[in-house]
Order: C-alpha cells, then sequence, then structure tokens
C-alpha cells in the first residue's frame, strides 16, 4: 500500500526524532563574530595559552583548543587568534580558538634539505636575533647563514647577537659579515645580569623577536637576563662533543620588562616588546626557500636581476648580476655575500 500520493514532497515525510529530538544537518557556519582576539604565547600538547586584550589593563592569560572547524590548519606562537567561550582566565576553564589571522610573516624550517615537510616555527616575528656563542661551543658560520637566509626568506631583520665574547674575540666573525650590514650586539657572561642584558633589550624595544641559535649558545641564558621574572631552565655544554643539550622544549613568547622610566599605563610600559624563546636546533634545514625572496634583501643587487634568465638562481653562469656589478652599479664584496648565503642551500651542514 502507497503511503504518500505521487506528487509527495520533502514536507510529506514523516521524521522520527530520536529521544533528543533531530536538527537538520547545514554547511552554514558560525562567524563568531563576538570572538576576542588574542595572541598564542606557547602550545603543550593541544592545550594553547592565549592573551586576550594584551596591552591593557584587562589582560589575562587564558587557555584554549582549536575548534574542530580550523580542521588542519595549524596555530603556532605568535599567531594572532580569535576565541570564544570562557576567557575569564580562571583554573581549569578552556575556551575555544575558532579562526587564525592572517600572518604578516612566517618563520619556516626543514629538518634537512631532502625533507619536504615544512614546519612552522613562529608567525608575525619582527625581528630574528641570531645567537652564536664565540666559543664554548664554536661559531658554525654556515649555520647563521643558513638563519640569515630563512630571516630573509620571512621578511624578518637579522639581528646577530654574540655571546661568551669573555671566551673569546668577536672580531673575525663579525668581519665576515661586515659586507652585509646587519646589526650586532656583543655580550660577556658576567654582564648579562647588569649592562649587558640593557644593551640587547636597546635592540628589541617595541618589535618581536624570535631568538634563534643551536643548543649551547647560552639563548635560554640571555632570555632569562632579558625577563627574569620569567626564568627557563638551561644546560651545560658536552666537554667532549662540544654540543650542548636541549633544555628548551617548546617555544615560548616572553614579555620584556618595561624600560626604565616608563610611566605606569603607557604605551611603553604596556607593550615594551617581546622575544620568543625557541628549542635550541643542530640543522636548518633550506628546502622551502625561494632564492627570488632572498634577493629582496639586497636592494643595492635587486634591480640588476631584471635581464637574468628566467628561474635563475643568481649563482650561475647566465646570470645578469655579474655584468651589473661589473659595471660599477654595486660592489662586489655584496655579490660575494649573496652567493655565499643562497649556496648554504646546496651545501652540507658544517662545511
Amino acid at each position: 500500500m502507497r503511503r504518500y500520493g505521487k506528487d509527495a514532497d520533502e514536507d510529506d515525510i514523516r521524521n522520527r526524532p530520536g529521544r533528543k529530538g533531530s536538527r537538520p544537518r547545514t554547511r552554514i557556519r558560525p562567524k563568531h563574530e563576538d570572538a576576542a582576539d588574542a595572541m598564542i604565547l606557547t602550545v603543550d600538547r593541544g592545550r594553547l595559552t592565549c592573551l586576550v586584550d594584551g596591552g591593557t589593563k584587562q589582560e589575562r592569560q587564558v587557555v584554549a583548543m582549536k575548534s574542530r572547524e580550523l580542521g588542519r590548519k595549524g596555530v603556532v606562537v605568535g599567531d594572532t587568534v580569535g576565541v570564544v567561550g570562557d576567557l575569564s582566565g580562571e583554573p581549569d576553564t578552556l575556551a575555544r580558538i575558532v579562526r587564525v589571522s592572517e600572518r604578516s610573516s612566517v618563520l619556516r624550517r626543514t629538518a634537512d634539505d631532502d625533507d619536504p615537510y615544512e614546519r612552522i616555527v613562529v608567525a608575525n616575528a619582527e625581528q630574528m636575533a641570531i645567537v652564536t656563542a664565540l666559543a664554548n661551543p664554536e661559531p658554525r658560520p654556515r649555520l647563521i647563514d643558513r638563519c640569515l637566509v630563512a630571516a630573509y626568506d620571512a621578511g624578518m631583520e637579522p639581528l646577530l647577537v654574540l655571546t661568551k665574547s669573555d671566551l673569546a674575540s668577536p672580531e673575525q666573525l663579525l668581519e665576515s659579515y661586515a659586507t652585509l650590514g646587519i646589526r650586532y650586539v656583543v655580550t660577556r657572561q658576567d654582564e648579562l645580569e647588569t649592562a649587558g642584558a640593557e644593551a640587547v633589550r636597546e635592540h628589541l624595544r617595541g618589535r618581536t623577536t624570535v631568538f634563534i641559535g643551536h643548543s649551547g649558545v647560552g639563548k635560554t641564558t640571555l632570555v632569562n637576563a632579558l625577563v627574569p621574572e620569567r626564568r627557563r631552565s638551561t644546560g651545560h655544554v658536552n666537554a667532549v662533543t662540544g654540543r650542548g643539550r636541549h633544555t628548551t622544549v617548546s617555544a615560548l613568547a616572553l614579555r620584556l620588562p618595561p624600560p626604565p622610566g616608563a610611566k605606569p599605563g603607557s604605551k611603553k610600559a604596556l607593550d615594551p616588546g617581546w622575544v620568543i624563546d625557541t628549542p635550541g636546533f643542530r640543522s636548518f634545514g633550506l628546502s622551502h626557500i625561494d632564492p627570488s625572496r632572498v634577493i629582496l634583501a639586497f636592494p643595492d643587487l635587486e634591480p640588476g636581476t631584471v635581464e637574468c634568465p628566467r628561474a635563475c638562481s643568481h649563482d650561475e653562469q647566465d646570470c645578469a648580476l655579474d655584468a651589473w656589478v661589473a659595471d660599477g652599479h654595486a660592489d662586489q664584496a655584496r655579490l660575494y655575500s649573496l652567493r655565499r648565503l643562497l649556496s648554504t642551500k646546496e651545501a652540507h651542514e658544517g662545511d
């Protein structure tokens, strides 16, 4: 026996709701217009610590998790996100991250040059502080070059921070980077708690700076001196291998203390700058780097690439930069520095 007529439609179909009722499925997702903006401070096993209302007297830290609607979209330290739910910051509360804002910069790395998988280290940093010890362990210029390439590719301004100058002189290392015009600061172990830390802070005021360096160079020790109220554990250098041991296991964003004389409640006091401490690494893969983005860090050489062949690596026989420099448009030392950085992508670590 036919239950419905010949011209039946969906309104004639009887739905049998469950005990909890039924709700039609939809692809329309909520816009979360009431979501509060927050900055990601650290990520720990699926729980993300966010700073809500940062730079105001109402700022507070909230623990949140990614919402399902974000799918596989990653959230990293430095991201600006939208959060909903319990934003009180009280213990045992949990909010939800419902969107990730567009990033102004992204620092990526791969485990090695053959690894196709990119790892995002931090987002929205304006400056990269490359921390290098002058001794114990010895400097690794090739690794510094790789960090510089990554900084230029990400659109960050590099800052060279040389530690342990009480053990060795910085002159030789600084001379090799003089043509790049990189800003630098030299510190001593015995001055970090006083003038040394303040000299570094002057380069960080009002900016978000990510600290990069391999294990044992004193990166976390320096961060502890910069932000003494948030001390992180430190390790030591192995006397046999000359390598450090990983003690920082996750990236963490820390606000710098207000500068001396800043008025309470002023912009300088509420937003004096951020440092992002990252775990030490022993390699920095560059398989994701595009040479055409690195040349942007050399404005004196960039006009000379107009006549370059398509997909020129700027380190080959037909590169137009050779003729450009030979005609006196730029310094030969600058071209050498550019090609030295680009060659790090093909070189093996430790060369």
